[in-house]
C-alpha cells in the first residue's frame, strides 16, 4: 500500500515540475530509440525515424496528462483496497509481543528463549472442555482433505461429496499414515494413502480394506464431533469424552449470506488459554494499557511516553458478568468505548460493545455505532499445543456498512490485542493473585471458567529427569 502511494506521489510531483524540465530530446536518445526492436505481427520490426519522432512528440505534448492519469489510477487502487477489499493480516509468533534481550538477538530467537525459560506458575489444565475452531469453512472444499494440529491432536478434516464436513484422527490405526496428507475423499469417507483402508467420516468405522476378505469390527479411527456455523468449522473436545452440552451461537446475518466479511486477522500467542478471556473481566487494565491512542503503537515501552498525541486517549466503561442457567457457559462483557482529547469526549466516537464469551474459546463482539450501525467481530482461540495459541478475528457487517468501517474496527481491535500480547507472551500465571477490591471481577471470572475443566483435563508437564526442556 505504501509503495503504491509513494509512486502516486512521485508521479504527481513529476507532473508539477515537468514544465521546468521540458526540453527537446537529445539526438543520442532519439538514435537509441530508433534502434529498439519492437515485436510486430510477424517477426521483428525496427522503429523508423519518423515513428520515433511522432512517439516523442506525443509523449512531450501529453506527459503531464499521462503522469496525472497514472497518479489517479494508483490512488483509485488504494481507495478500492480500503473501501472494497477485506483486510487480511497474519502475524507469526515472534512478530509481536517480544523485546530482544540483546542487540544482535533476533525476535525469533527471543520468542524461543522466553518460551523455554520463563516461569510458568501453577497453571490450570492446558486444554479446557468446549468447542474450538479448526478452520474456516472455505478452507476445505468438497472432496478436499486437510490436516490440522489442535489441542495437541493431529486431525484430518475433509468435506464429503454430500457437502458435510467431517473430522477424524489423522493417523491411520493400521500403520500410522497421515490421512490428511495424501488421503482421498471417497463419498463421505476418507481413504488412507498407504494401503487404501477407508474410514467413514461420521463414526470413523473402517468400511473397506482392499486386500482383506473381512474388515475387523475393531478397525476404526477416532471421529471428532464437528459443527459448521458462521462460516467456521468447530470441533468438540472433552477430556472425559462427554457429548456437547451447548453449541456455538449462530449469527443469522452470516449463515444466511446477507452480511459481508470485511477482514481477517490471525496471531500466535505464547500463553495459557485462560489468560485471554480473563482480560474481559480485568476492567482495571483498560485505561492504563489500552488508553493511549492507537497511533502510540503496540510497544508498551513507548505507548505511555509523553508526546504530541498523548492528549488524545481511548476511554472505556466496562462490566463483566456470567449468565444464569441454562446459559451458564456464557459470560458477557458490556463495554462502551469513546475517544477523549484533553479530557473531553469527542462526539461521534462512542461505540457500544456486547462481548459474549461462549465457552472457553469463542467470543462474539457485537458492536454498534450511532452513525455506521451494527456489526460483529468473531474471536476464536485454539490451543495448538500447551501454551501456544492461535487467535483469529473476523469482522462482519450488513451490506450497507462501508467496508473501511469494518476494517477500521478490526484494525483497532487487533492493535489493542497486540498490546496485550506483550503481557501474555512474557508473564507468569499467578494462581493466587494479590487483588484489591476493584479487581473482584477477576476472581469471579476464574470461578466461572473452572466449569470447563474436569478430572482428566491434561496439565502442563516438564520432564525433569532428562536434559530435554
Amino acid at each position: 500500500m505504501m509503495a503504491a502511494l509513494t509512486m502516486a506521489l512521485a508521479a504527481v510531483l513529476f507532473a508539477l515540475v515537468l514544465p521546468s524540465i521540458e526540453s527537446s530530446v537529445p539526438e543520442a536518445l532519439t538514435e537509441n530509440l530508433r534502434e529498439l526492436p519492437l515485436p510486430g505481427i510477424v517477426g521483428v520490426q525496427v522503429m523508423d525515424p519518423e515513428t520515433v519522432a511522432q512517439v516523442l512528440a506525443f509523449l512531450r505534448a501529453h506527459a503531464r496528462d499521462i503522469l496525472w492519469t497514472v497518479a489517479g489510477l494508483l490512488l483509485l487502487r488504494e481507495l478500492y483496497h480500503w473501501f472494497v477489499t477485506p483486510l487480511y493480516v497474519v502475524r507469526r509468533l515472534e512478530e509481536r509481543g517480544y523485546v530482544a534481550a540483546e542487540k544482535r538477538a533476533s525476535l525469533k530467537d527471543t520468542a524461543a528463549d522466553v518460551s523455554k525459560r520463563r516461569q510458568r506458575g501453577d497453571l490450570p489444565p492446558v486444554y479446557p472442555n468446549g468447542w474450538f475452531r479448526i478452520c474456516d469453512s472455505g478452507d476445505v472444499g468438497v472432496g478436499e482433505v486437510k490436516t490440522y494440529t489442535v489441542l495437541g491432536e493431529s486431525i484430518a478434516v475433509f468435506r464429503g461429496e454430500s457437502g458435510e464436513v467431517y473430522a477424524v484422527d489423522a493417523y491411520c490405526p493400521h500403520l500410522g499414515a497421515n490421512l490428511g496428507v495424501g488421503g482421498r475423499v471417497v463419498g463421505n469417507c476418507i481413504e488412507c494413502p498407504f494401503h487404501g483402508w477407508t474410514f467413514r467420516g461420521d463414526d470413523g468405522k473402517c468400511v473397506r480394506i482392499p486386500y482383506a476378505q473381512k474388515v475387523p469390527d475393531i478397525a476404526k479411527t477416532k471421529p471428532w464431533t464437528v459443527v459448521e456455523l458462521n462460516k467456521v468449522v468447530f470441533f468438540w473436545y472433552h477430556a472425559e469424552d462427554e457429548q456437547p452440552t451447548y453449541l456455538p451461537e449462530e449469527i443469522e446475518g452470516i449463515t444466511s449470506g446477507r452480511w459481508k466479511c470485511h477482514g481477517f486477522s490471525e496471531h500466535m500467542i505464547n500463553a495459557h488459554i485462560q489468560e485471554i478471556p480473563e482480560n474481559g473481566a480485568d476492567v482495571a487494565h483498560l485505561d492504563h494499557l489500552h488508553g493511549p491512542f492507537l497511533t502510540q503503537g503496540v510497544d508498551l515501552r513507548f505507548t505511555n511516553k509523553p508526546s504530541l498525541i498523548s492528549s488524545v486517549r481511548h476511554g472505556w466503561s466496562a462490566a463483566w458478568s456470567p449468565l444464569p442457567a441454562p446459559d451458564g457457559h456464557i459470560g458477557v462483557l458490556q463495554l462502551e468505548h469513546f475517544v477523549n482529547i484533553f479530557g473531553f469526549r469527542i462526539p461521534g466516537t462512542t461505540i457500544k460493545v456486547a462481548a459474549r464469551q461462549i465457552g472457553p474459546s469463542i467470543v462474539h463482539l457485537h458492536f454498534r455505532h450511532c452513525i455506521f450501525g451494527e456489526g460483529v467481530l468473531l474471536q476464536q482461540l485454539t490451543p495448538v499445543e500447551p501454551l501456544l495459541l492461535r487467535m483469529t478475528h473476523q469482522v462482519w457487517g450488513p451490506p450497507l456498512m462501508p467496508s473501511f468501517i469494518g476494517k477500521l474496527f478490526l484494525w483497532g481491535e487487533y492493535h489493542q490485542v497486540e498490546r496485550d500480547m506483550m503481557i501474555w507472551n512474557n508473564k507468569r500465571y499467578v494462581s493466587k493473585p494479590l487483588l484489591v477490591k476493584e479487581d473482584e471481577l477477576i476472581g469471579k471470572h476464574r470461578r466461572w471458567y473452572r466449569q470447563f475443566y474436569s478430572d482428566n483435563s491434561p496439565r502442563f508437564k516438564v520432564d525433569r529427569t532428562s536434559l530435554d526442556w
